[in-house]
């Protein structure tokens, strides 16, 4: 299996850092580059993620993505994949951001999980995910494409799992106290009701989400840290957002999450 040289790796972070500023989708690095693999992907997001770092953010959780069987079909893979969160990523609760911020922005609904103890791979099962989580909360997820379409599972993964923001609201509830996989969730774009779903749509549970997560990264010796927060993978499609919009997430119950493009 060739590897992408670490040159290589550096310039697609080069290219995603550079596509992120401009807000100008770069050409596919599964097209540049026809040889990246899933290693390659994940090294060139932790590079981009350290860069950041380095420049005064601060890693606040992950993101798992292509929870559900359907967007797992779509991708052509067996398996979730992940993101890094940074703390400027997080927008208020009803808040409005510019639209012309993101290069082509859309919005998921999803679970967020913030973790009250350390969890750390491998067997990391559904009931360890339970314990070690200090609340839930509902939340938007702001998802952004800094690569041309159509994009592979590589380019995605590079890109960070597309993340670009995340909203929480709603009411907190503890991981025990209700059953998660039955939170149902309706995302509104202005009046009308885009999507609906089921949490049970994420892996039969949102927590497996974070197992999987936990296991992935404990192989590489990195674990989820206590206050992070792990969003466990949209249970609806992507809305499109347009100037002047707002999207609001209605859990039912558990509350309502907005945010608005201007």
């Amino acid at each position: 299996m060739t590897m992408l040289s670490d040159a290589d790796r550096n310039r697609a972070a080069d290219l995603l850092m550079q596509a992120e500023e401009t807000r100008t989708p770069v050409l596919q690095l599964s097209k540049t580059w026809p040889d990246i693999g899933f290693e390659d992907a994940y090294a060139i997001q932790a590079e981009v993620t350290a860069r950041k770092v380095a420049a005064g953010a601060r890693v606040i959780g992950h993101k798992v993505g292509l929870t559900s069987k359907a967007m797992q079909r779509s991708s052509q893979i067996d398996e979730p994949d992940y993101g890094h969160l940074l703390d400027d990523m997080l927008v208020a609760d009803g808040a409005t951001v510019r639209h012309a911020d993101y290069c082509i922005p859309r919005v998921e609904l999803e679970l967020a999980f913030v973790l009250g103890t350390t969890l750390e791979g491998p067997g990391v099962g559904l009931l360890d995910v339970l314990r070690a989580t200090e609340y839930v909360v509902p939340s938007i997820e702001i998802i952004d494409a800094r690569v041309q379409n159509p994009r592979k599972i590589f380019d995605t993964i590079a890109d960070n799992g597309a993340a670009a923001g995340i909203v929480l609201g709603g009411h907190p509830v503890g991981a025990h106290d209700i059953d998660l996989r039955w939170v149902g969730g309706a995302m509104y774009r202005n009046t009308d009701i885009e999507e609906t779903g089921v949490a049970i749509g994420v892996l039969g549970h949102p927590a497996m989400g974070i197992a999987w997560l936990a296991n992935k990264l404990g192989a590489h010796g990195v674990g989820l840290e206590p206050g992070h927060i792990v969003l466990s993978g949209s249970f609806v499609r992507p809305v499109w957002a347009e100037p002047g919009d707002t999207l609001r997430a209605d859990f039912g119950e558990l509350g309502v999450v907005s945010i608005g493009f201007e």
